[in-house]
């Protein structure tokens, strides 16, 4: 298929379509926001892709909350290609000046040409298996790990009222440790807003204490475990527990998919990288590879964007990662 019509269509979100393409969430990220279907010559709807737009000081930026989500069968890697090809001319017509890389849960397939790219991808789950095949599926220690914290007492629960301030604050420190920024408590608090019931903030509590939290954002399609908090020193196997839980709650749910939510390729050894890694792989997670990719519309804008992403964190996923890009072979999946 060489050729697809691009244009924005109404946003006509259900339970089977990922959370993050849903229009209250959609609202409460972005300054702008909509969805753009690619349609076939025949007129049939092939595919939609969910978008923001960030208003942020002289920047008017596009951020993708969700990869390109296929709406029809046998959505090919070369129509998706073709299609963003063409989606980077709408937004060209919005006036952006640039697309900056997406949210760790988007993993696209592929990317337009001219976008800076750079290989990454996510550890998820298949959830329609039995409950006994999900924990075969965990490694021993992960599995007495588990067990440790049940022994100890580790209960796991909803965080009601004020705990979320709570959790925020233990995810932010989080983050802090390993020196990547996190947003602000009221940009936190839109967050949850915007995905009303289909977002559970989980944590894992000892003798009072939390010790371990977690934001999952879920559809029937797939639960994100998206942000997630521990102390320094938690009790053994909280965390570890608080996922496991996760996993059965939202297999009883329903949903299909659990995804951990981001993973570098091929790490450093010995790395934080490296580690997370096995510790979503030690889940019996598979790893599900594509790219992250920005693009850019006003080459003076995007250089000042890539050197603030530079002083602020050091530089962003697509910076960090984009030197990979011709040594990682992504169709040996």
């Amino acid at each position: 298929m060489d050729k697809m019509r691009v244009q924005p269509i109404e946003i006509n979100w259900h339970p089977d379509l990922p959370i993050f393409a849903k229009e209250s969430f959609l609202r409460a990220v972005g300054n702008e926001y909509g969805w753009l279907g690619g349609f076939a010559e025949s007129g049939e709807l092939r595919c939609v892709l969910p978008y923001t737009i960030i208003q942020k000081a002289i920047f008017r930026m596009v951020r993708f909350r969700v990869e390109t989500i296929p709406m029809a069968k046998n959505f090919e890697v070369s129509e998706e290609k073709n299609f963003l090809n063409d989606a980077i001319g709408y937004f060209r017509s919005l006036g952006a000046d640039l697309i900056i890389p997406a949210t760790t849960n988007t993993i696209f397939r592929t990317c337009p040409d001219g976008a800076d790219a750079a290989p990454y991808g996510s550890y998820i789950i298949d959830l329609k298996i039995s409950e006994d095949v999900l924990w075969k599926n965990i490694d021993r220690i992960t599995r007495q790990n588990i067990k440790s914290a049940i022994n100890a007492g580790v209960v796991i629960r909803e965080a009601v009222g004020g705990e979320i301030k709570g959790a925020y604050n233990m995810i932010k420190d989080t983050f802090g440790r390993s020196k990547i920024p996190f947003m602000d408590q009221k940009s936190f608090n839109a967050y949850l807003l915007g995905l009303d019931k289909f977002g559970k903030l989980l944590i894992a509590e000892h003798e009072g204490v939390v010790q371990s939290c977690c934001v999952l954002a879920y559809s029937d399609y797939c639960v994100y475990a998206v942000y997630a908090g521990n102390l320094v020193r938690q009790q053994h196997g909280s965390n570890k527990l608080l996922y496991w839980e996760a996993i059965r709650r939202f297999k009883n749910l329903g949903v299909r998919i659990y995804d951990f939510v981001g993973a570098r390729i091929n790490p450093e050894k010995g790395s934080k990288e490296e580690a997370l890694s096995h510790f979503k792989k030690r889940f019996g997670a598979e790893l599900k590879r594509g790219y992250m990719w920005r693009y850019p519309f006003r080459p003076f804008k995007y250089g000042i964007y890539t050197l603030a992403a530079h002083l602020r964190s050091g530089g962003d996923i697509v910076s960090a990662e984009g030197h990979k890009l011709n040594s990682v072979n992504l169709a040996d999946q």
